[in-house]
């Protein structure tokens, strides 16, 4: 220790003393400042402990990836873009008010929760489909842009290189090539590789807009949070037809294969009716957001679409700095309103307490609860932190199936068979707070049927946790789901 203080103080010129001092002035200042910024309670301790073990480390990390900024500038233009589409959802909502009568009695408060945070309305004459084959799904695509006539609006999370989503580019380059106008929007981080491709350029030599959503510039850390990504999956067709659901435009045969985790097993909905232009709504609110010439969203009208089915239904956008929690509120309200049975699946699951203490109150008061989840997950640290979970839902009496036939990557939520929550939404901490994410609410117990269905396809090829095998794994899984667990507030 004297060497030591020897030499800190003639090289350095201070004493080992100070460290610890300096280390609690850190840790202190760190405390009284989560304190000041209030945040979630499971979140702010992960942090603090972070910061305690790593000081300097912890507070890097912070500021990278903390909070949840957009950056400054991106706020204000949010803030201000997003008063001026709360004036056209005013009229819409008015537009509709009748179909709000047509709701189950079950649905009625979950249909204006989303709406007084959201906005958009319900609305009825929607004709909804279910597909679930994903190479089906990507020829689907392909048939749509062919038979596109004025617009084709496409917005991504991932969009990946190889396959049978290459061909849904050359269809697109194709009906530029004739007129249809063609944006596409793609996070910048998620399609990536795609950016650095030879497809931006060929799409805009073919008159394809393309805009690259939330880019990662190294300069910017420190006014925008990293990591907070355009999650939403949105494809729009002539501002009449919409798809949406849990896919990237991605191959599963090709997509992420070197996992080890097999296929991605994914969902989607085709839409008709009214509701398709709340999500061309969403789609151009987030184009003008990520593009900078465009300062104002005064001079969008939501298109006029005509009644096609007979499902009542609307969609919910969320994100960080407007319409706030909103999908966590509708989560936690949707859970507490099941009576009889509440189906969930989800490739990532990391609530927090609130969300659990919800599940397990459903069950305790009588309601079956199932959760789906894969087997097999490609974050190993989300997948240690999802099991952290299990006992106390099994205890309260939640079922749990692990799904082997690939990693199911549908995202669902089935209340009492007569309302689904489908879209883009993990039931982690991650989409409910950080991502912008984009879903679907259908009242309508036809659609509930085939979503059931679905459901019960995958169940097929699941294995139920068996709550007496699963309390004699060996400690040292508790040892890493609790270590996993810690994280959990941050993935």
């Amino acid at each position: 220790m004297n060497i030591l203080s020897y030499i800190f103080g003639s090289v350095f010129g201070f004493s080992l003393i100070w460290i610890p001092i300096l280390h609690a002035s850190i840790v202190l200042l760190f405390g009284l400042y989560l304190i000041s910024a209030r945040r979630p309670v499971g979140v702010a301790f992960a942090w603090f402990l972070i910061v305690i073990l790593v000081p300097l480390i912890g507070i890097s990390l912070y500021i990278l990836i903390g909070e949840r900024p957009v950056g400054r500038k991106l706020t204000r233009k949010i803030v201000r873009m997003n008063h001026e589409y709360e004036k056209i959802t005013q009229d819409m909502r008015q537009q509709y008010l009748a179909d709000r009568k047509r709701l189950p009695l079950e649905g009625q408060a979950l249909s204006l929760l989303a709406e007084s945070r959201n906005g958009s309305p319900v609305v009825a004459g929607n004709k909804i489909e279910l597909h679930t084959d994903s190479l089906k799904i990507l020829q689907l695509f392909i048939n749509e842009i062919h038979q596109a006539k004025k617009s084709l609006h496409l917005e991504f999370y991932i969009w990946a290189l190889g396959g049978d989503a290459d061909k849904v580019g050359e269809a697109l380059i194709a009906a530029a090539k004739r007129g249809v106008a063609c944006r596409v929007l793609l996070d910048s981080l998620g399609s990536k590789d795609w950016f650095k491709s030879k497809w931006p350029a060929r799409f805009r030599s073919a008159g394809i807009q393309v805009t690259e959503a939330l880019p990662i510039q190294l300069g910017r850390f420190q006014f925008r949070r990293a990591d907070l990504r355009l999650h939403r999956k949105i494809f729009v067709i002539d501002g009449a037809i919409v798809w949406t659901g849990s896919m990237n435009m991605v191959d599963p045969r090709t997509f992420k294969q070197d996992s080890g985790v097999g296929e991605w097993v994914d969902a989607m909905v085709r839409i008709e009716g009214p509701v398709a232009a709340q999500f061309e709504l969403t789609f151009a609110f987030d184009w003008s957001v990520d593009n900078p010439r465009i300062q104002h969203f005064n001079d969008r009208e939501p298109p006029a679409s005509p009644h096609e089915g007979a499902a009542l239904a609307q969609e919910f956008s969320s994100g960080p700095v407007y319409r706030d929690d909103i999908l966590y509120q509708v989560l936690l309200s949707a859970i507490m309103d099941a009576r009889q049975e509440l189906t969930i699946t989800t490739p990532y699951f990391g609530p927090d307490d609130g969300l659990i203490q919800a599940l397990m109150a459903a069950a305790g008061r009588g309601v079956k609860v199932t959760l789906i989840v894969p087997k097999l997950n490609d974050s190993t640290l989300v997948a240690w932190s999802s099991k952290s979970f299990y006992s106390d839902l099994m205890s309260a009496g939640v079922q749990i199936a692990e799904f082997h036939g690939g990693l199911l990557h549908t995202k669902s939520l089935l209340i009492d068979k007569r309302i689904a929550i489908f879209g883009s939404v993990n039931f982690d901490q991650r989409s409910l707070r950080l991502n912008f994410e984009i879903s679907l609410i259908v009242y309508n117990e036809a659609f509930c049927a085939k979503l059931e269905n679905l459901i019960e396809t995958y169940l097929q090829q699941s294995d139920f946790v068996d709550p007496k095998v699963w309390a004699r794994r060996p400690h040292w899984h508790h040892y890493l789901e609790n270590a996993a667990h810690l994280a959990s507030p941050l993935l």
